[in-house]
């Protein structure tokens, strides 16, 4: 039976409630068919409002109408204009006077009708049924969702034979009464004929009467954006000045040799270690005075810029980077006189 009856109506008067409230006699008949032409008339004129739920409550001269909807400013319109017409027209249709609320559903995403109309609005621009349906499990149990099946029944994909495909992620317990279960239903006009999307959402179990839950409900709604019950107010958190810093303690008592100035003086370039520096503590490895046989101006003047005075462009150069090919290759002569010193030193050590 869990397959085949609304969850609606199979959960009415345990966790789900009228979507229509008033009581006539005579009357009845007729108030029926003004629900149905009102939710048809709204359903149709408003289709890019995303609209999740129509709720109608009468009394003897006075019809409320609740919209539930994702975008409530298309319904609004600029500066209300919309949402005076469309009070006008159900004026029009009930012949009495209306009060429209206009109400913004917060999640859509675990909205089973809302998420219906999506996968069927994808169906109608020839999106590939499978990833539509993929797409909306997916964005249903990130936002929060115990359970999401989504079927689709027709002619998928253009098929000559219809069939049904459903797809199931978490869990969806039908049958449990006390199981808060969203259902929504949508068709997808396409080319080759209607999809009819049914959607089943589980959001998690209800716990206590009817009753109570209209009182915690209406507890929530007076509290008006309390502070939730076992978590302190922002007035009483204690002042920032009274709170200890984060590690501020830890910092200052346990560790105050990690401090540069005061507990490791040593470390100073300047005065703890002045062998590092290379002017005094190592001027053997100076290029001037320890090395001079290695210095080009001296020991090879064949590679100075006075003999390739051809070369105007490697002015800003360094002798370095002037190229092999447009130096003067020395002679072996001066190539023995210049490694002369080099064998002798080597000789001596």
């Amino acid at each position: 039976m869990g397959q085949k009856i609304n969850p609606h109506g199979f959960r009415l008067g345990i966790t789900t409630d009228h979507k229509s409230r008033w009581y006539s006699d005579k009357l009845y008949s007729n108030y029926i068919g003004e629900d149905v032409k009102i939710r048809r008339m709204l359903t149709k004129g408003l289709e890019r409002a995303g609209i999740s739920s129509v709720e109608i409550e009468r009394t003897r001269d006075r019809v409320r109408v609740d919209i539930y909807t994702a975008r409530p400013g298309i319904v609004i319109g600029r500066n209300g204009a919309e949402a005076e017409r469309v009070r006008g027209d159900l004026e029009k249709l009930t012949g009495k006077q209306v009060q429209l609320n206009i109400l913004e559903v917060k999640n859509p995403e675990i909205d089973a009708q809302l998420v219906a109309q999506g996968v069927a609005e994808q169906l109608a621009s020839r999106v590939q049924f499978r990833r539509a349906m993929r797409k909306a499990q997916q964005s249903a149990m990130r936002s929060g969702a115990r359970g999401i099946r989504i079927q689709c029944s027709g002619r998928l994909g253009g098929a000559e034979m219809s069939r049904s495909e459903f797809y199931r992620e978490g869990q969806v317990p039908l049958h449990t009464l006390r199981a808060d279960i969203d259902y929504g239903f949508h068709e997808a006009k396409t080319t080759f004929g209607r999809i009819g999307v049914k959607v089943w959402i589980y959001k998690g179990d209800v716990s206590g009467t009817r009753a109570e839950r209209a009182a915690q409900k209406a507890a929530r709604n007076a509290a008006g954006g309390r502070s939730r019950p076992g978590r302190p107010g922002r007035g009483e958190r204690p002042a920032r000045g009274d709170r200890p810093e984060r590690g501020g303690r830890r910092r200052a008592e346990g560790a105050p040799e990690l401090t540069r100035a005061e507990g490791a003086p040593e470390l100073t370039r300047a005065e703890g270690a002045p062998e590092l520096t290379r002017a005094e503590g190592a001027p053997e490895l100076t290029r001037a005075e320890g090395a001079p046989e290695l210095t080009r101006a001296e020991g090879a003047p064949e590679l100075t810029r006075e003999g390739v005075p051809e070369l105007p462009r490697t002015e800003g150069v360094p002798a370095e980077n002037v190229p092999a090919e447009s130096a003067p290759e020395p002679t072996p002569a001066e190539v023995g006189a210049a490694s002369a010193p080099t064998e002798t030193s080597g000789q001596e050590g």
